[in-house]
């Protein structure tokens, strides 16, 4: 049971890893291309995860999860990447961009894990022979299924339109200046905002949809 749990705890780790760092990459690179090179200048536009991982978020926070609710949730974060709006020409703009970049990312990760995992993993498993399917396809297999659920997972969560979250930077720049300079100023409290959303259950009116409605165009739901 305990070589189990490593390897499940192992084929969940990988792709939350992937996703976190693209997430956090895509940010800096839309940033970088609007103007503002700050995540290039701190090294953070690299692909290299140990750039990114955040003690509690990266490491701890997954193991607790996946822990506490034997393996059938996982979700993780990075250290996030960072911004300066002042060197954009339209800081709101610039910021909603950055924002919704890594979302968008998470989401195309998703889509090539389904057509890794559909046009070429399930061609290569009805012909290979079955010395490698336990130990090499089925691990794949996880590993690709992982992949989809967590990235769109982290995706949807991201949009939820509370700041500091993606979801909450964007809805900052659409709306008006006086109304976008009003709904920042919850900023400070936000993840205090989330974790009240998650723990009543209300975040999960949100962000369910979302889950259910691009795992059934993947065809994962």
């Amino acid at each position: 049971m305990e070589t189990e749990t490593i390897q499940r705890l192992l084929i969940s780790a990988l792709p939350i890893l992937i996703a976190i760092t693209f997430h956090e990459v895509a940010h800096g690179y839309v940033a970088f291309r609007l103007g503002d090179p700050t995540a290039k200048l701190l090294g953070r536009l690299t692909l290299n995860p140990i750039a990114h991982i955040d003690l509690f978020g990266t490491v701890i926070m997954p193991i607790m999860l996946f822990v506490l609710t034997e393996g059938k949730f996982v979700f993780g974060y990075a250290k996030p990447v960072p911004i300066n709006p002042m060197n954009f020409r339209n800081p709101r703009k610039g910021m909603a961009l950055s924002a919704i970049a890594g979302p968008v990312t998470n989401l195309l990760l998703a889509f090539a894990s389904v057509l890794i995992l559909k046009l070429m993993l399930l061609p290569l498993a009805a012909f290979s022979p079955e010395a490698l399917q336990e130990p090499v396809l089925k691990p794949l297999n996880m590993i690709l299924s992982a992949s989809v659920v967590m990235n769109v997972v982290l995706a949807s969560f991201n949009m939820i339109p509370i700041p500091p979250l993606d979801g909450g930077r964007v809805l900052a720049g659409l709306l008006p200046s006086k109304q976008a300079l009003s709904f920042g100023k919850i900023e400070p409290f936000g993840f205090i905002i989330v974790l009240v959303l998650i723990y009543t259950g209300v975040a999960s009116f949100f962000i369910m949809p979302f889950i259910r409605f691009f795992l059934e165009i993947f065809n994962m739901y």
